[in-house]
Protein backbone atom coordinates (compact mmCIF):
# COMPACT_ATOMS: atom_id res chain seq x y z
CA UNK A 1 0.00 0.00 0.00
CA UNK A 2 2.60 2.36 0.65
CA UNK A 3 6.01 2.22 -0.53
CA UNK A 4 9.63 2.01 1.07
CA UNK A 5 10.24 5.42 0.90
CA UNK A 6 7.04 6.70 2.49
CA UNK A 7 7.39 4.08 5.18
CA UNK A 8 11.24 5.69 5.72
CA UNK A 9 9.77 9.04 6.09
CA UNK A 10 7.10 8.29 8.68
CA UNK A 11 9.23 6.34 10.67
CA UNK A 12 11.99 9.42 10.38
CA UNK A 13 9.61 12.34 11.52
CA UNK A 14 8.25 9.73 14.24
CA UNK A 15 11.44 9.48 16.03
CA UNK A 16 12.03 13.45 15.12
CA UNK A 17 8.82 14.58 16.77
CA UNK A 18 9.60 12.11 19.81
CA UNK A 19 7.23 9.74 18.69
CA UNK A 20 4.21 11.50 18.47
CA UNK A 21 2.08 9.59 16.39
CA UNK A 22 -0.58 12.77 16.36
CA UNK A 23 2.10 15.25 15.44
CA UNK A 24 3.70 12.50 12.39
CA UNK A 25 -0.07 11.51 10.90
CA UNK A 26 -0.90 15.48 10.87
CA UNK A 27 2.25 16.56 8.67
CA UNK A 28 1.78 13.78 6.45
CA UNK A 29 -1.67 12.93 6.31
CA UNK A 30 -1.10 8.85 6.45
CA UNK A 31 -1.08 5.95 8.17
CA UNK A 32 -2.75 5.42 10.73
CA UNK A 33 -1.48 5.33 14.47
CA UNK A 34 -1.52 0.85 14.45
CA UNK A 35 0.47 0.89 11.55
CA UNK A 36 2.93 3.46 12.38
CA UNK A 37 3.67 1.33 15.66
CA UNK A 38 4.30 -1.42 13.34
CA UNK A 39 6.78 0.30 10.91
CA UNK A 40 8.41 1.97 14.33
CA UNK A 41 8.73 -1.56 15.77
CA UNK A 42 10.13 -3.00 12.46
CA UNK A 43 12.58 -0.47 12.36
CA UNK A 44 13.78 -0.79 16.07
CA UNK A 45 14.12 -4.30 15.63
CA UNK A 46 15.99 -4.62 12.70
CA UNK A 47 17.47 -1.26 11.41
CA UNK A 48 15.76 -0.91 8.50
CA UNK A 49 12.26 -1.59 6.67
CA UNK A 50 11.03 -4.68 4.22
CA UNK A 51 11.52 -3.43 0.69
CA UNK A 52 8.45 -5.41 -0.25
CA UNK A 53 5.52 -6.84 1.67
CA UNK A 54 4.27 -10.17 0.40
CA UNK A 55 0.82 -9.88 0.47
CA UNK A 56 -1.32 -12.99 1.32
CA UNK A 57 -3.29 -14.15 -1.57
CA UNK A 58 -6.88 -13.19 -0.98
CA UNK A 59 -8.69 -15.83 -3.40
CA UNK A 60 -8.12 -19.79 -3.51
CA UNK A 61 -7.46 -21.10 -6.88
CA UNK A 62 -11.04 -23.31 -6.76
CA UNK A 63 -12.42 -19.95 -6.58
CA UNK A 64 -10.64 -18.17 -9.32
CA UNK A 65 -11.44 -21.24 -11.65
CA UNK A 66 -15.50 -21.30 -10.37
CA UNK A 67 -15.78 -17.71 -11.36
CA UNK A 68 -13.80 -18.05 -14.52
CA UNK A 69 -16.10 -20.53 -14.96
CA UNK A 70 -19.13 -19.11 -14.28
CA UNK A 71 -18.50 -16.45 -16.47
CA UNK A 72 -17.56 -18.32 -19.71
CA UNK A 73 -21.28 -20.48 -19.28
CA UNK A 74 -23.12 -17.47 -18.55
CA UNK A 75 -22.77 -15.18 -21.31
CA UNK A 76 -19.49 -13.87 -20.67
CA UNK A 77 -20.12 -10.29 -18.44
CA UNK A 78 -18.02 -9.77 -16.21
CA UNK A 79 -20.34 -7.23 -14.43
CA UNK A 80 -23.23 -9.81 -14.06
CA UNK A 81 -20.66 -12.36 -12.53
CA UNK A 82 -19.06 -10.53 -10.38
CA UNK A 83 -23.10 -9.50 -8.99
CA UNK A 84 -23.89 -12.90 -9.06
CA UNK A 85 -21.06 -14.36 -7.15
CA UNK A 86 -20.26 -11.68 -4.82
CA UNK A 87 -16.32 -11.29 -5.92
CA UNK A 88 -14.20 -10.30 -6.88
CA UNK A 89 -13.20 -6.66 -8.56
CA UNK A 90 -14.35 -6.62 -12.17
CA UNK A 91 -10.69 -5.74 -12.78
CA UNK A 92 -8.95 -8.67 -10.96
CA UNK A 93 -11.90 -10.84 -12.58
CA UNK A 94 -10.55 -9.83 -16.11
CA UNK A 95 -7.22 -10.76 -14.98
CA UNK A 96 -7.80 -14.34 -13.80
CA UNK A 97 -9.75 -14.51 -17.37
CA UNK A 98 -6.29 -13.74 -19.09
CA UNK A 99 -4.57 -15.96 -16.98
CA UNK A 100 -6.63 -18.96 -17.27
CA UNK A 101 -8.25 -18.86 -20.61
CA UNK A 102 -6.09 -16.47 -22.92
CA UNK A 103 -8.31 -14.48 -25.62
CA UNK A 104 -11.93 -15.13 -24.01
CA UNK A 105 -12.72 -12.47 -22.20
CA UNK A 106 -14.57 -10.00 -24.58
CA UNK A 107 -12.74 -7.19 -25.80
CA UNK A 108 -13.89 -3.84 -24.50
CA UNK A 109 -14.45 -1.43 -27.18
CA UNK A 110 -13.26 2.18 -25.98
CA UNK A 111 -14.62 5.44 -26.58
CA UNK A 112 -12.82 7.95 -28.97
CA UNK A 113 -10.42 9.94 -27.59
CA UNK A 114 -11.58 12.96 -26.62
CA UNK A 115 -10.87 15.59 -29.08
CA UNK A 116 -10.25 19.55 -27.91
CA UNK A 117 -11.67 21.78 -30.41
CA UNK A 118 -10.85 25.58 -30.71
CA UNK A 119 -13.23 28.16 -30.35
CA UNK A 120 -13.10 28.60 -34.14
CA UNK A 121 -13.70 25.29 -34.86
CA UNK A 122 -16.82 25.19 -32.36
CA UNK A 123 -18.03 28.61 -34.14
CA UNK A 124 -17.65 27.36 -37.97
CA UNK A 125 -19.45 23.95 -36.94
CA UNK A 126 -22.56 25.74 -35.52
CA UNK A 127 -22.32 27.78 -38.60
CA UNK A 128 -22.44 24.63 -40.80
CA UNK A 129 -25.41 23.21 -38.16
CA UNK A 130 -27.75 26.12 -38.86
CA UNK A 131 -27.08 26.25 -42.89
CA UNK A 132 -26.86 22.64 -44.06
CA UNK A 133 -29.08 20.87 -46.10
CA UNK A 134 -28.89 17.59 -45.10
CA UNK A 135 -29.04 16.09 -41.38
CA UNK A 136 -27.08 17.06 -38.25
CA UNK A 137 -25.96 13.62 -37.52
CA UNK A 138 -24.07 13.97 -40.68
CA UNK A 139 -22.46 17.70 -40.31
CA UNK A 140 -21.47 16.00 -36.78
CA UNK A 141 -19.62 12.79 -38.34
CA UNK A 142 -17.73 15.07 -40.93
CA UNK A 143 -16.54 17.30 -37.99
CA UNK A 144 -15.44 14.40 -35.80
CA UNK A 145 -18.27 14.86 -32.96
CA UNK A 146 -21.35 13.81 -31.87
CA UNK A 147 -24.76 15.22 -32.46
CA UNK A 148 -25.33 16.17 -29.20
CA UNK A 149 -22.18 18.09 -28.70
CA UNK A 150 -22.90 19.77 -31.78
CA UNK A 151 -25.96 20.95 -30.23
CA UNK A 152 -24.82 21.59 -26.92
CA UNK A 153 -21.83 24.81 -28.88
CA UNK A 154 -24.80 26.14 -31.00
CA UNK A 155 -26.93 26.85 -27.44
CA UNK A 156 -23.66 28.16 -26.19
CA UNK A 157 -22.40 30.45 -28.36
CA UNK A 158 -25.66 31.68 -29.33
CA UNK A 159 -28.48 31.19 -26.23
CA UNK A 160 -31.06 29.05 -26.35
CA UNK A 161 -33.85 32.14 -27.28
CA UNK A 162 -31.61 32.59 -30.10
CA UNK A 163 -30.82 29.39 -31.29
CA UNK A 164 -34.74 28.79 -31.07
CA UNK A 165 -35.28 31.66 -33.04
CA UNK A 166 -32.45 30.58 -35.59
CA UNK A 167 -34.06 26.79 -36.63
CA UNK A 168 -34.32 26.61 -40.60
CA UNK A 169 -37.68 27.58 -41.76
CA UNK A 170 -39.41 26.51 -45.02
CA UNK A 171 -40.96 30.09 -45.82
CA UNK A 172 -36.59 31.33 -45.60
CA UNK A 173 -33.89 30.58 -48.18
CA UNK A 174 -31.04 28.93 -47.67
CA UNK A 175 -29.01 32.02 -48.29
CA UNK A 176 -30.89 34.15 -46.19
CA UNK A 177 -31.12 32.58 -43.60
CA UNK A 178 -26.81 31.92 -43.84
CA UNK A 179 -26.46 35.76 -43.91
CA UNK A 180 -28.43 36.06 -40.88
CA UNK A 181 -26.39 33.37 -39.10
CA UNK A 182 -23.26 35.07 -40.21
CA UNK A 183 -24.39 38.17 -38.77
CA UNK A 184 -25.33 36.37 -35.66
CA UNK A 185 -21.90 34.75 -35.37
CA UNK A 186 -20.20 38.29 -36.38
CA UNK A 187 -21.87 39.69 -33.11
CA UNK A 188 -21.11 36.58 -31.19
CA UNK A 189 -17.15 37.13 -32.06
CA UNK A 190 -17.11 40.99 -31.07
CA UNK A 191 -18.60 39.97 -28.18
CA UNK A 192 -16.22 36.76 -27.33
CA UNK A 193 -13.09 39.64 -27.94
CA UNK A 194 -14.49 42.18 -25.27
CA UNK A 195 -15.20 39.09 -22.71
CA UNK A 196 -12.18 37.74 -23.57
CA UNK A 197 -9.89 41.20 -23.01
CA UNK A 198 -11.92 42.07 -19.97
CA UNK A 199 -10.50 38.68 -18.36
CA UNK A 200 -6.40 39.21 -19.70
CA UNK A 201 -6.87 43.09 -18.42
CA UNK A 202 -8.25 41.42 -14.78
CA UNK A 203 -5.39 38.72 -14.94
CA UNK A 204 -2.86 41.26 -15.95
CA UNK A 205 -4.29 43.33 -13.25
CA UNK A 206 -3.13 40.34 -10.48
CA UNK A 207 -0.14 39.38 -12.35
CA UNK A 208 1.63 42.96 -12.80
CA UNK A 209 -0.21 45.36 -10.20
CA UNK A 210 -0.96 42.88 -7.58
CA UNK A 211 -5.02 43.54 -7.39
CA UNK A 212 -7.57 40.88 -6.65
CA UNK A 213 -9.14 39.14 -9.67
CA UNK A 214 -12.70 41.03 -8.79
CA UNK A 215 -11.05 44.74 -9.00
CA UNK A 216 -13.28 47.14 -11.10
CA UNK A 217 -10.79 48.51 -13.98
CA UNK A 218 -12.55 51.59 -13.45
CA UNK A 219 -10.75 51.97 -10.07
CA UNK A 220 -7.20 51.28 -11.37
CA UNK A 221 -5.18 54.48 -11.17
CA UNK A 222 -3.98 55.99 -14.94
CA UNK A 223 -0.37 54.58 -14.03
CA UNK A 224 -1.63 51.02 -13.42
CA UNK A 225 -4.09 51.45 -16.92
CA UNK A 226 -1.07 52.49 -18.64
CA UNK A 227 1.27 49.39 -17.57
CA UNK A 228 -1.79 47.33 -18.46
CA UNK A 229 -2.39 48.53 -21.55
CA UNK A 230 1.39 48.12 -22.48
CA UNK A 231 1.30 44.48 -21.65
CA UNK A 232 -1.42 43.61 -23.52
CA UNK A 233 -1.37 45.92 -26.41
CA UNK A 234 0.65 42.59 -28.31
CA UNK A 235 -2.65 40.96 -28.22
CA UNK A 236 -5.25 43.56 -28.62
CA UNK A 237 -5.41 47.37 -30.74
CA UNK A 238 -4.57 50.57 -28.20
CA UNK A 239 -8.31 52.14 -29.17
CA UNK A 240 -9.92 48.68 -27.64
CA UNK A 241 -7.63 48.57 -24.54
CA UNK A 242 -8.04 52.48 -24.09
CA UNK A 243 -12.18 52.27 -24.54
CA UNK A 244 -12.44 49.40 -22.21
CA UNK A 245 -10.07 50.68 -19.34
CA UNK A 246 -11.40 54.46 -19.96
CA UNK A 247 -8.45 55.77 -20.40
CA UNK A 248 -7.95 58.85 -22.20
CA UNK A 249 -5.81 58.69 -25.29
CA UNK A 250 -3.69 61.91 -24.12
CA UNK A 251 -3.16 60.65 -20.59
CA UNK A 252 -1.87 57.31 -21.70
CA UNK A 253 1.34 59.08 -23.39
CA UNK A 254 1.15 61.35 -20.54
CA UNK A 255 1.96 58.67 -18.22
CA UNK A 256 4.36 57.03 -20.49
CA UNK A 257 6.40 60.18 -20.92
CA UNK A 258 6.43 59.96 -16.70
CA UNK A 259 7.38 56.28 -16.80
CA UNK A 260 10.62 57.54 -18.83
CA UNK A 261 11.97 60.06 -16.16
CA UNK A 262 13.62 58.97 -13.24
CA UNK A 263 12.10 57.76 -9.90
CA UNK A 264 12.79 60.50 -7.69
CA UNK A 265 11.90 58.54 -4.92
CA UNK A 266 14.40 55.11 -5.81
CA UNK A 267 17.05 56.01 -2.83
CA UNK A 268 13.22 56.59 -0.71
CA UNK A 269 11.99 52.95 -1.48
CA UNK A 270 15.15 50.70 -1.04
CA UNK A 271 14.84 52.46 2.28
CA UNK A 272 11.60 51.77 3.07
CA UNK A 273 11.80 47.93 1.82
CA UNK A 274 14.70 47.72 4.47
CA UNK A 275 12.74 48.85 7.23
CA UNK A 276 9.96 46.68 6.21
CA UNK A 277 11.36 43.67 5.93
CA UNK A 278 14.21 43.94 8.85
CA UNK A 279 10.54 44.22 10.85
CA UNK A 280 8.98 41.07 10.34
CA UNK A 281 7.11 43.07 8.04
CA UNK A 282 4.83 44.08 10.27
CA UNK A 283 5.14 48.24 10.34
CA UNK A 284 2.40 50.07 8.99
CA UNK A 285 3.43 53.41 7.30
CA UNK A 286 3.05 55.47 10.43
CA UNK A 287 5.95 53.20 12.06
CA UNK A 288 8.06 53.23 9.03
CA UNK A 289 7.69 56.91 8.69
CA UNK A 290 8.81 57.32 12.71
CA UNK A 291 11.94 55.26 11.90
CA UNK A 292 13.24 56.88 8.65
CA UNK A 293 12.39 60.42 9.82
CA UNK A 294 14.71 58.94 12.99
CA UNK A 295 17.39 58.25 10.96
CA UNK A 296 17.57 61.66 9.22
CA UNK A 297 15.33 61.26 6.41
CA UNK A 298 12.62 64.24 5.73
CA UNK A 299 9.70 62.69 3.75
CA UNK A 300 5.92 62.88 4.13
CA UNK A 301 3.64 60.36 5.53
CA UNK A 302 1.31 60.40 2.46
CA UNK A 303 5.01 59.38 0.41
CA UNK A 304 5.31 56.42 2.85
CA UNK A 305 2.13 55.68 2.26
CA UNK A 306 2.08 55.79 -1.82
CA UNK A 307 4.94 53.85 -2.01
CA UNK A 308 4.33 50.75 0.15
CA UNK A 309 1.11 50.86 -1.52
CA UNK A 310 2.74 50.68 -4.87
CA UNK A 311 5.23 48.04 -3.50
CA UNK A 312 2.71 45.84 -1.90
CA UNK A 313 4.17 46.38 1.38
CA UNK A 314 1.23 45.21 2.89
CA UNK A 315 0.72 43.93 6.58
CA UNK A 316 -1.62 40.06 6.47
CA UNK A 317 -4.37 40.07 8.92
CA UNK A 318 -6.12 36.93 9.92
CA UNK A 319 -8.62 36.04 12.80
CA UNK A 320 -8.47 33.20 14.89
CA UNK A 321 -10.73 31.96 17.28
CA UNK A 322 -8.79 32.32 20.80
CA UNK A 323 -7.74 29.94 23.32
CA UNK A 324 -10.20 29.64 26.39
CA UNK A 325 -8.83 28.18 30.07
CA UNK A 326 -11.83 28.87 31.26
CA UNK A 327 -12.94 25.87 33.90
CA UNK A 328 -16.22 27.18 35.35
CA UNK A 329 -16.62 29.23 39.16
CA UNK A 330 -13.70 27.14 41.30
CA UNK A 331 -12.64 29.38 43.56
CA UNK A 332 -14.03 33.00 44.78
CA UNK A 333 -13.02 35.59 41.56
CA UNK A 334 -11.36 38.84 43.04
CA UNK A 335 -12.95 42.34 41.88
CA UNK A 336 -12.13 43.70 39.20
CA UNK A 337 -9.35 46.46 40.34
CA UNK A 338 -8.30 47.63 36.70
CA UNK A 339 -11.69 48.16 35.43
CA UNK A 340 -10.36 48.87 31.89
CA UNK A 341 -7.95 51.12 33.22
CA UNK A 342 -4.61 50.14 31.47
CA UNK A 343 -2.42 53.40 32.17
CA UNK A 344 0.49 53.06 34.47
CA UNK A 345 2.84 56.00 35.74
CA UNK A 346 5.51 53.98 36.85
CA UNK A 347 6.94 50.33 35.40
CA UNK A 348 5.30 47.38 37.73
CA UNK A 349 2.46 49.18 38.82
CA UNK A 350 -0.58 47.52 36.46
CA UNK A 351 0.63 43.73 35.15
CA UNK A 352 -1.58 42.00 32.48
CA UNK A 353 -1.32 38.12 31.98
CA UNK A 354 -2.99 34.96 29.60
CA UNK A 355 -2.75 32.24 27.85
CA UNK A 356 -2.71 32.43 24.26
CA UNK A 357 -2.51 29.19 21.81
CA UNK A 358 -0.23 28.56 18.49
CA UNK A 359 -1.43 25.48 16.01
CA UNK A 360 1.05 24.44 14.31
CA UNK A 361 1.32 20.65 12.33
CA UNK A 362 4.13 19.94 14.68
CA UNK A 363 1.56 20.54 17.43
CA UNK A 364 0.80 23.01 19.53
CA UNK A 365 3.09 25.28 21.75
CA UNK A 366 1.29 27.83 24.53
CA UNK A 367 2.41 31.46 25.46
CA UNK A 368 1.84 32.62 29.03
CA UNK A 369 3.28 35.94 29.01
CA UNK A 370 3.23 39.12 31.95
CA UNK A 371 2.67 43.02 30.18
CA UNK A 372 3.51 46.17 31.90
CA UNK A 373 1.18 48.68 31.49
CA UNK A 374 3.80 51.27 31.84
CA UNK A 375 4.68 50.42 28.26
CA UNK A 376 3.98 47.56 26.73
CA UNK A 377 7.09 45.64 27.88
CA UNK A 378 6.71 42.24 27.99
CA UNK A 379 8.05 41.70 32.01
CA UNK A 380 8.49 37.86 31.28
CA UNK A 381 7.27 34.97 29.74
CA UNK A 382 6.95 31.18 29.73
CA UNK A 383 6.60 28.54 26.26
CA UNK A 384 5.48 25.09 26.48
CA UNK A 385 3.22 22.72 25.18
CA UNK A 386 0.89 22.17 27.73
CA UNK A 387 -1.54 24.89 29.18
CA UNK A 388 -0.73 23.69 32.83
CA UNK A 389 -0.22 25.14 36.13
CA UNK A 390 3.61 24.88 35.81
CA UNK A 391 3.77 27.12 32.32
CA UNK A 392 2.06 30.21 34.40
CA UNK A 393 3.66 29.37 37.68
CA UNK A 394 7.07 29.62 36.18
CA UNK A 395 6.19 32.90 34.14
CA UNK A 396 5.21 34.20 37.38
CA UNK A 397 7.94 33.38 39.81
CA UNK A 398 10.78 35.05 36.63
CA UNK A 399 8.30 38.27 36.52
CA UNK A 400 8.39 38.67 40.62
CA UNK A 401 12.41 37.86 40.79
CA UNK A 402 12.70 41.09 38.97
CA UNK A 403 10.93 42.94 41.55
CA UNK A 404 12.23 45.17 44.05
CA UNK A 405 11.03 44.89 48.21
CA UNK A 406 8.64 48.25 47.38
CA UNK A 407 6.99 47.05 44.48
CA UNK A 408 3.61 45.09 44.69
CA UNK A 409 1.68 45.54 41.30
CA UNK A 410 -1.79 44.46 40.36
CA UNK A 411 -1.87 41.50 38.22
CA UNK A 412 -4.77 41.25 35.91
CA UNK A 413 -6.11 37.85 34.09
CA UNK A 414 -9.38 36.35 33.07
CA UNK A 415 -11.06 33.55 35.07
CA UNK A 416 -8.75 31.02 33.39
CA UNK A 417 -8.44 28.13 36.08
CA UNK A 418 -4.56 28.56 36.10
CA UNK A 419 -4.90 31.78 37.96
CA UNK A 420 -7.03 30.03 40.13
CA UNK A 421 -5.44 26.79 42.18
CA UNK A 422 -3.66 27.03 44.90
CA UNK A 423 -0.11 26.89 43.49
CA UNK A 424 -0.93 30.84 42.22
CA UNK A 425 -2.71 32.05 45.14
CA UNK A 426 0.42 31.12 47.39
CA UNK A 427 2.52 32.73 45.37
CA UNK A 428 0.77 35.98 44.49
CA UNK A 429 -0.15 36.34 48.46
CA UNK A 430 3.77 35.32 49.39
CA UNK A 431 5.19 38.92 47.07
CA UNK A 432 2.55 40.79 48.11
CA UNK A 433 0.67 41.57 44.44
CA UNK A 434 -2.71 42.85 44.44
CA UNK A 435 -5.53 40.10 42.33
CA UNK A 436 -7.39 41.64 39.08
CA UNK A 437 -9.83 39.45 37.14
CA UNK A 438 -11.88 40.22 34.04
CA UNK A 439 -15.78 39.94 34.45
CA UNK A 440 -17.22 36.15 32.87
CA UNK A 441 -16.41 35.70 29.57
CA UNK A 442 -15.66 40.02 29.00
CA UNK A 443 -12.68 39.91 27.23
CA UNK A 444 -12.83 43.30 26.98
CA UNK A 445 -11.86 43.63 30.19
CA UNK A 446 -8.32 42.50 29.37
CA UNK A 447 -8.41 44.33 26.30
CA UNK A 448 -4.76 45.63 26.56
CA UNK A 449 -3.28 41.89 26.59
CA UNK A 450 -5.75 40.54 23.73
CA UNK A 451 -4.46 43.29 22.09
CA UNK A 452 -0.85 42.51 22.08
CA UNK A 453 -1.42 38.26 21.38
CA UNK A 454 -3.30 40.22 18.41
CA UNK A 455 -0.06 42.04 17.28
CA UNK A 456 2.13 38.87 18.14
CA UNK A 457 0.46 36.72 15.55
CA UNK A 458 -0.54 39.12 12.81
CA UNK A 459 3.45 39.60 13.28
CA UNK A 460 5.00 36.76 13.14
CA UNK A 461 2.77 33.57 13.02
CA UNK A 462 -0.38 34.45 10.43
CA UNK A 463 0.41 34.26 6.65
CA UNK A 464 3.20 31.94 6.94
CA UNK A 465 3.67 28.39 6.19
CA UNK A 466 5.30 26.53 9.80
CA UNK A 467 4.70 23.26 7.58
CA UNK A 468 8.25 21.02 8.73
CA UNK A 469 8.98 23.36 11.60
CA UNK A 470 9.75 21.31 14.63
CA UNK A 471 8.27 22.70 18.03
CA UNK A 472 11.64 23.52 19.52
CA UNK A 473 12.51 25.53 16.29
CA UNK A 474 9.32 27.41 16.93
CA UNK A 475 9.89 27.99 20.17
CA UNK A 476 13.40 29.00 19.28
CA UNK A 477 11.52 31.59 16.94
CA UNK A 478 8.84 32.75 19.24
CA UNK A 479 11.49 33.58 21.80
CA UNK A 480 13.35 35.50 19.22
CA UNK A 481 10.35 37.35 18.40
CA UNK A 482 9.57 38.47 22.14
CA UNK A 483 13.29 40.20 22.59
CA UNK A 484 13.25 41.83 19.60
CA UNK A 485 9.39 43.03 20.92
CA UNK A 486 11.41 44.46 23.67
CA UNK A 487 14.54 46.22 22.26
CA UNK A 488 13.29 46.69 18.79
CA UNK A 489 10.26 46.88 17.92
CA UNK A 490 8.54 50.69 18.07
CA UNK A 491 5.77 51.62 19.54
CA UNK A 492 3.73 55.31 18.13
CA UNK A 493 2.81 55.66 21.70
CA UNK A 494 6.08 55.62 22.70
CA UNK A 495 7.30 58.87 20.72
CA UNK A 496 8.64 56.06 17.71
CA UNK A 497 10.73 54.11 20.56
CA UNK A 498 10.74 50.28 21.61
CA UNK A 499 10.10 49.54 25.12
CA UNK A 500 13.38 49.45 26.16
CA UNK A 501 14.76 52.44 24.55
CA UNK A 502 11.75 54.53 26.02
CA UNK A 503 12.93 53.06 29.83
CA UNK A 504 16.92 54.00 28.73
CA UNK A 505 15.43 57.88 27.80
CA UNK A 506 13.48 57.59 31.01
CA UNK A 507 16.51 56.61 33.38
CA UNK A 508 14.26 53.51 34.72
CA UNK A 509 17.21 51.36 33.01
CA UNK A 510 20.79 51.43 32.22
Amino acid sequence: MYSYEDRMKAVELYIKYDLSAAATIRELGYPNRKMLARWYKEYKETGDLHKHYNKKAKYTPEQKKAAVDYYLEHGRNISRTVEMLGYPHRDELAKWIDELVPGKRKARIKHRAMVQFSQEQKKDAVIELCAREGSAAAVASRIGTSRGVLYKWKNELLGKENAKAMKSSKKQSLSDNKEALIAEVELLKKEIYRKQMELDILKKAAEIVKKDLGIDQQDLTNREKTILIDALRIKYTLNDLLEMTGLSKSSYYYQKETQKQSDKYASLRTEIKEVFYDNQRCYGYRRVHATIKGKGTTVSEKVIRRIMKEEQLIIPYKKKRNYSSYKGEISPAPENIINRDFHADTPNAKWLTDLTEFHIPAGKVYLSPIIDCFDGMVVSWAIGTSPDAELVNTMLDDAMSQLSDEEHPIIHSDRGSHYRWSGWLSRVEKAGLIRSMSRKGCSPDNSACEGFFGRLKNEMFYNRSWQGVCIEQFINELDSYLVWYNEKRIKMSLGAMSPMDYRRSKGLVA
